[in-house]
Parts: structure tokens; C-alpha cells; sequence
């Protein structure tokens, strides 16, 4: 009887695709999620193209270009999402990213990398948060956990292997083709959304929103709701914390493979897809089994749990470390993720498209805050970056829940 409880659990995810809206989204989310592995393992190639020797700096510009673009437009898309057809915005954002992605094999110059790369992103900042929105509109509100679940796990497996199989198309067709690949996937996207009826994708949507507002008003209203509730406050704060943590194992650990343990390229890939693998099978597992009324012990747990693992990484061989980092792939997962079914049961479902925006925004804001601080660490104190980036993560945590405590029931 336990074991088929346990199964039931597994496969509770799997259950919100018998939605057929959902599972129309779902499958087209694949298909974009998958595309994008092939964009940014052929932008890193087409940037050692361009100028072998400033490779990094140009890849580095283009990534700093995204998250910039994510965070100036995102709130803005969260506004339009609720006064414009919902499946017109998913079908002009994706047809413009497929048309842009076919573009970029044709790229010679940097200036011209950036400009695309920066439109691309505008594009996808308008998907992202519509598309989050519309999830608890068109899930019932007994399963939207499990159907974000399966969302943010499927998230994290493709960001783990699909570069993984991007480097092997790429190999077969050639750096700058596999750009058209991502068309191709972009392509099949477009094809499942418009066999969705756009009153579908309407739910939720209320007819207050579709009268002429100021559009920042607006927005600045997704951004108080977001910070004057005090539980979305407290799992943003939260979420910073993870975003600290998070950039130094991605900014610092191939320094820590490579140069501490003196291991290989195939080496710092394992290491990194047990990371994500951690992430991923916590994702798909915490919508099921988080059936509680608090998302509490999963937000503190979370950010005490990866910064304990980070702690120790100086100090392991390698083993240790594939240990350490599955425990710290769980714990981002568990800092991260309640804000997405937080933001579905907190906000009324007129304002839940702004209030995606701003979080979309910022929570990508905390990760360009990060990385700096991640680089400088790891820059000024290679020999001990784990260790003060984790007393750091466990320092602002401990101090987060003091400001919280009893003032928050997540």
C-alpha cells in the first residue's frame, strides 16, 4: 500500500498533462527549452569565431545582454499578458525568436552578435511571464503545484542535457548550423500553440484589464504587489540568497575542477549535470509531495542546505564533491521554486500576469547582482571561495528568517 502511495506520488506530475491546454503549453515549452540549448552552445562557438582570443569577454557581454534585457522588459510583459490575446503574444514572441535565431549563423562582427542576442531576449522576456501566468488560470488549483512541478523539472533536465546533445549536433552539422535547429524546434512550438483555442489561454483574464490604463502604473502595481505581500517578500528574499549561492558554484567551479583537483573538461560536465540532476528530480518531486498549507521549511531548508554544501567543497576530492553538489542542486530548488505556486495562491488572478513580470525581473536582477560577487570571490580568494560564499549564503539566511520570523505563514 506504501509503495503505491509512493508511486502515486511520482506520477502525480504526469496527471496534469490529461489537461489538454496544459499539455498543448507543456510540449511547446519542450520544444522552445530545447531549441535554446542549441542557441547558447552555438553562441559560445560563434563567439570563438568571431575572435578566438575574446571568446569569454564576448560570451560574457551577450549573457550580461540577456539578464539585462529580462530584467527591463519583464515587467512590462507581465502588463501586456493581461490586456492583449494571451496566444498572440506566445505566437509573435516565438516567431520573432525563430526568425532572429536563423539570423545569427550569418553573424561576422560583435556588434552585430549583441544586437541580436539583446532582441532575442526582449522577445523571450514577453514569453516567459506570460506563459507563467497563464498555468494556474488553465490547471485546476488542486494540481497547478504538480503542473508547475513538472514545468520547473523539465526546465532543469533540458538545461542539463541538451547541451549535452547540442555538442553532439553540433559536431555532426557544424558550429553555426545548429542555430537552424533551434528554428526547427522553435518552428514545431509555434505549430502546437496555434492549435490552442486563444479563449483558453483568456482564463483568468479579466475584463477590467483591457481598459486603457498607463502601462507603468501598471507596472509599478506588479512590483508593489510583489513587495508589499509579506510572503512573496519573504521567498524573494530567499531567492536572493539562492541566486548568491547558485552563481558561485556556476562562475567557480571549473576553476575548482580544473585547476584545485586538476581534472579534465569531462570531469567539470559530470560535475555539473549531477548539479542539475539534483535540481531537476526536486523540481518534479517537491509539487507532489509539498501537499501542506507552508512552503516555509521548503524556502529555509533550501538556503541553509546549499550553503551548507558549498561550505565544504574546498575541502573534498572529487566524490565529495559530486556529493556535495547533488545536496546543493536540492537545495536551490527547494529556495526557488515555492515563489511560482506562491505568487498562483497570493494573487488575484487580474493581477497575477504584473506580478509574474516583476518577479520574472527580478529574480533576475538578484542573479546579474550575484555574478559579480561570485567572480570577484573566486578572482580574490580561489582557495577558499566555497567556503566564504557558504558562511555568507548561511550568514543572510539566518538573517532573513530573524526579520521573518512570525510574521510570515508561507
Amino acid at each position: 500500500m506504501e509503495a503505491n502511495n509512493w508511486l502515486e506520488k511520482i506520477t502525480a506530475p504526469f496527471k496534469t498533462l490529461t489537461n489538454t491546454t496544459f499539455a498543448k503549453l507543456y510540449f511547446a515549452q519542450i520544444a522552445s527549452l530545447f531549441g535554446d540549448a542549441f542557441t547558447w552552445l552555438g553562441l559560445a562557438l560563434l563567439s570563438y569565431e568571431i575572435s578566438p582570443k575574446n571568446a569569454a569577454a564576448i560570451l560574457a557581454s551577450a549573457l550580461t545582454l540577456r539578464v539585462t534585457a529580462y530584467i527591463i522588459f519583464s515587467p512590462f510583459a507581465g502588463v501586456v499578458s493581461e490586456k492583449f490575446q494571451r496566444k498572440q503574444i506566445l505566437l509573435i514572441t516565438q516567431i520573432a525568436r525563430m526568425a532572429i535565431v536563423c539570423v545569427l549563423p550569418f553573424v561576422n562582427a560583435e556588434w552585430q552578435l549583441y544586437a541580436l542576442i539583446f532582441v532575442l531576449n526582449v522577445f523571450a522576456a514577453f514569453f516567459t511571464p506570460t506563459y507563467r501566468a497563464i498555468i494556474p488560470q488553465i490547471v485546476e488549483k488542486e494540481t497547478y503545484r504538480e503542473a508547475n512541478g513538472l514545468s520547473m523539472a523539465t526546465f532543469q533536465l533540458l538545461s542539463v542535457f541538451g547541451p549535452a546533445l547540442a555538442g553532439v549536433v553540433a559536431l555532426w552539422l557544424g558550429s553555426t548550423q545548429i542555430f537552424f535547429v533551434n528554428g526547427a524546434t522553435l518552428f514545431i512550438a509555434i505549430l502546437v500553440i496555434l492549435s490552442i483555442p486563444k479563449t483558453a489561454l483568456q482564463k483568468g483574464v479579466s475584463s477590467y484589464n483591457v481598459v486603457p490604463q498607463k502601462t507603468w502604473d501598471e507596472v509599478l502595481k506588479g512590483i508593489r504587489l510583489l513587495f508589499t505581500n509579506k510572503i512573496l517578500r519573504f521567498a524573494l528574499s530567499i531567492e536572493f540568497i539562492s541566486a548568491i549561492a547558485g552563481a558561485i558554484v556556476l562562475v567557480n567551479t571549473v576553476g575548482l575542477v580544473k585547476t584545485n583537483l586538476q581534472l579534465d573538461d569531462k570531469h567539470f560536465g559530470w560535475i555539473m549535470s549531477i548539479f542539475g540532476v539534483g535540481a531537476a528530480i526536486t523540481a518534479f518531486l517537491l509539487g507532489s509531495l509539498d501537499k501542506s498549507q507552508t512552503r516555509r521549511i521548503s524556502l529555509i531548508s533550501g538556503a541553509m542546505l546549499i550553503g551548507i554544501a558549498i561550505s565544504f567543497a574546498n575541502f573534498v576530492p572529487y566524490n565529495g564533491l559530486m556529493f556535495l553538489w547533488v545536496l546543493a542542486g536540492i537545495g536551490q530548488t527547494l529556495a526557488d521554486m515555492p515563489s511560482e505556486t506562491l505568487i498562483g495562491e497570493n494573487i488575484e488572478p487580474q493581477d497575477q500576469g504584473k506580478v509574474y513580470g516583476a518577479h520574472f525581473a527580478f529574480s533576475h536582477l538578484w542573479w546579474a547582482i550575484a555574478y559579480p560577487i561570485a567572480g570577484f570571490q573566486g578572482t580574490q580568494f580561489p582557495d577558499r571561495v566555497f567556503l566564504d560564499g557558504g558562511l555568507l549564503t548561511l550568514f543572510l539566511a539566518i538573517i532573513t528568517i530573524f526579520i521573518f520570523q512570525n510574521k510570515t505563514k508561507v
